[in-house]
C-alpha cells in the first residue's frame, strides 16, 4: 500500500506523535500552537519603532511557522488572527490616545482578519515544497489587500516600515516596501524550516537534501539579496546641495483640541522661524534656501483671515525664503488639508491638497451609522475634507520639493507619484500633537527612513510638536527634534534626481509576489484535491 499526504486544509496526522504523559500535558499541549501565535505577533510588535529590534521579526515569523505547518485552513486562520492580534494590539494603541478603546479594538479586530486569512492560507501551503516561499508571497498579498481595503486601505505595520534599521533595508531599493517585507518573512519561515530540518537530521541521521536546501535557500537568498543591493543606496549629491530648514513650531497643548487657542500654532511657528532668522543674522545658523513648516502649522486659513496672512508674510520675510506652510482651508465649499507655497515677496503662490485623506479623521465613512452607535464620534469630524487630485511638487528656491502629507506617507504610490513628477527632495508635513507621546511618532518616522531608501531621496519631516527629523537618502536620520518642543534643523542635504529600480517599477513586484502567492495557493488546493480522490479509491 502507498501512503498518501493528508488532503489540503487537513491536519498532517502521517508523523508519529509522542503520547502525552497526562491529560493536563493533553490540553497544554493542545494550546501550546495559539499561545506561540499570539507571543510570536506580540515579538514581532516589538521588532517595530521606537525600537531597534528589527531582526526580531525573524523569531517571530519562524514561531508563527511553527504554529501554523501542516494544519488545516481553519486552524491557520484562528491562529493567524491570534498571530494578528498580538501584533496589531499593542502597535496601534496610539490610535485610542485621544477617542477611547473602542475606536482602537474596532479597527484591530478588522485589520487582524486580514492576517487571519494570510494564516489560513499559509497552512494550506505549509505542505508545498519550498512552501516559506509560498507563504512570505502570501504575507505580501495579505499586506497588499489591507493597504488597499476597507476605506482605501490602511497599510500602517506593514513589515518593511519595521526594518528602518534592519539588514535587509536596502531591498527597499529594489522593489520598494513589497520586496523588503517579502524577504524578511521568507527569512523568517526560512529560520523555522532551517531549524526543522536540522532537529530532523539529528534524530534520524538522515539530510533530506530538497528540504535542506530550500530552508538554505529561503534564509540565504534574502540576506545576499540585501548584501548586494548595498549599491544602489547613496548619499551622494547628483544635482548639488540645497540648505533645508525644518520647522517644529510645538503646541499649546496635546490632544484633539491642540488648535483650540484661535491662531496659537500659527504663532508657535512663526516665532521659532522668526527666532532662527535672528540666528542666521547673527551668523550661528547657515541662512536656509527654504523653509518647510509642518501640517497643519496654521490654525486658521490664511486666504480667509487677514491676520493669519500677515503672520505668515512677516515670519517669510523675516527669514528671507519661501516657506512651504501646512493649513486647514476652505475653497469653493471644499474643506482641504494643504500645503501652501508662500513665497516672502508675492505670498502665496503654489497649493497641494492632500490626496490621501484619513478615515475616521479627516473623514468619516457610513456617517449614519456611525452617528447611530455613537453620535460624539461624528462631531469630532463634523464635516469631510475633500481630496486633492494633483502630486504636489513645489519649486523652492529652485529645488524641486516633494509634498507627502503624514498619513500618505504610508501609501506606496503617494510617495513614488512625487518622484516621478520630479522630487528632487521629499518633505513628510505631519501633525501629531492629537497622539500626545505615543509610539505613532515613531513608527512614522520609521516609514519615511524606508522611504528615504526606496526612492533614494533626503527626506524631511517637519512635525507640529515631535520629532521632526533630516533623513539622508541613505536612511540615516542627521538631525531629530525632541517631542513638544519648539525646535528647528537647519542643514545642507544633497539633491538627487536618478530613480531606484524600485520607483521605476512602481508597482509591478507587488504584483509579481500576489501572482505567485496565487500560483503557490492554486497548486496546494489542486494537490489536496488530488488527495482526496487518490484517498477516496
Amino acid at each position: 500500500m502507498t501512503a498518501t499526504a493528508p488532503p489540503v486544509g487537513e491536519p498532517d496526522r502521517t508523523q508519529p506523535r509522542n503520547t502525552p504523559a497526562s491529560p493536563a500535558a493533553a490540553r497544554l499541549l493542545r494550546f501550546l500552537p495559539a499561545a506561540v501565535a499570539a507571543l510570536c505577533g506580540v515579538l514581532l510588535y516589538v521588532s517595530f519603532p521606537p525600537r531597534t529590534l528589527w531582526w526580531l521579526a525573524l523569531p517571530a515569523f519562524a514561531g508563527l511557522g511553527w504554529a501554523l505547518r501542516g494544519r488545516g485552513w481553519k486552524a491557520g486562520l484562528g491562529l493567524g488572527y491570534l498571530f494578528g492580534l498580538g501584533f496589531l494590539l499593542p502597535l496601534l494603541v496610539w490610535t485610542g490616545v485621544e477617542v477611547g478603546p473602542g475606536p482602537w479594538l474596532a479597527l484591530v479586530a478588522i485589520e487582524a482578519v486580514f492576517v487571519a486569512l494570510v494564516g489560513a492560507g499559509v497552512a494550506v501551503v505549509s505542505r508545498l515544497p519550498g512552501w516559506p516561499l509560498w507563504a512570505a508571497a502570501l504575507w505580501t498579498a495579505g499586506e497588499a489587500a489591507r493597504a488597499r481595503v476597507p476605506f482605501e486601505g490602511f497599510p500602517w505595520g506593514k513589515i518593511a516600515f519595521g526594518q528602518a534599521d534592519g539588514l535587509f533595508l536596502p531591498l527597499a531599493a529594489v522593489g520598494g516596501t513589497p520586496v523588503l517585507g517579502f524577504a524578511v518573512v521568507l527569512c523568517g519561515f526560512g529560520l523555522h524550516e532551517a531549524v526543522r530540518a536540522a532537529v530532523r537530521a539529528r534524530r534520524t541521521g538522515r539530510i533530506r537534501r530538497s528540504a535542506a536546501a530550500a530552508a538554505l535557500l529561503s534564509v540565504a537568498v534574502p540576506v545576499l539579496g540585501a548584501l548586494a543591493a548595498r549599491p544602489l543606496v547613496s548619499s551622494e549629491a547628483e544635482d548639488g546641495t540645497a540648505t533645508v530648514a525644518v520647522i517644529q513650531g510645538n503646541v499649546p497643548r496635546a490632544g484633539l483640541d491642540f488648535n483650540a487657542q484661535r491662531r496659537a500654532v500659527l504663532d508657535y511657528h512663526a516665532r521659532e522661524t522668526e527666532r532662527l532668522a535672528a540666528e542666521v543674522e547673527a551668523g550661528k545658523a547657515d541662512r536656509p534656501d527654504f523653509v518647510l513648516w509642518p501640517e497643519n502649522s496654521s490654525d486658521i486659513d490664511p486666504f480667509a483671515n487677514a491676520d493669519a496672512r500677515a503672520v505668515i508674510d512677516r515670519a517669510a520675510r523675516a527669514i528671507g525664503a519661501p516657506i512651504s506652510v501646512g493649513g486647514v482651508v476652505e475653497r469653493d465649499g471644499k474643506l482641504l488639508n494643504e500645503q501652501i507655497l508662500w513665497d516672502p515677496a508675492k505670498g502665496p503662490v503654489d497649493t497641494y491638497d492632500k490626496r490621501q485623506i484619513q478615515p475616521f479623521g479627516e473623514y468619516l465613512p457610513l456617517r449614519s451609522l456611525i452617528g447611530a452607535i455613537n453620535d460624539e464620534w461624528t462631531s469630532m469630524v463634523s464635516q469631510d475634507f475633500s481630496r486633492g487630485t494633483e502630486p504636489g511638487v513645489f519649486t523652492m528656491a529652485g529645488t524641486e520639493v516633494g509634498l507627502v502629507t503624514c498619513y500618505e506617507a504610508a501609501f506606496d504610490w503617494a510617495v513614488r507619484s512625487e518622484v516621478t513628477d520630479g522630487a528632487q527632495l521629499i518633505s513628510v508635513p505631519s501633525n501629531n500633537a492629537t497622539f500626545d507621546r505615543s509610539e505613532m511618532t515613531y513608527q512614522q518616522l520609521a516609514m519615511s527612513r524606508v522611504r528615504a531608501v526606496e526612492h533614494s531621496r533626503t527626506v524631511t519631516v517637519p512635525v507640529t510638536s515631535g520629532v521632526s527629523a533630516i533623513i539622508m537618502p541613505d536612511g540615516r536620520i542627521t538631525q531629530k527634534t525632541g517631542m513638544f518642543v519648539a525646535d528647528s534643523l537647519v542643514q545642507e542635504v544633497p539633491l538627487r534626481s536618478s530613480q531606484t529600480p524600485a520607483t521605476r517599477l512602481g508597482v509591478a513586484p507587488e504584483i509579481v509576489l500576489v501572482l505567485v502567492a496565487a500560483g503557490g495557493l492554486g497548486w496546494a488546493v489542486a494537490a489536496g484535491v488530488r488527495g482526496r480522490r487518490a484517498g477516496g479509491v
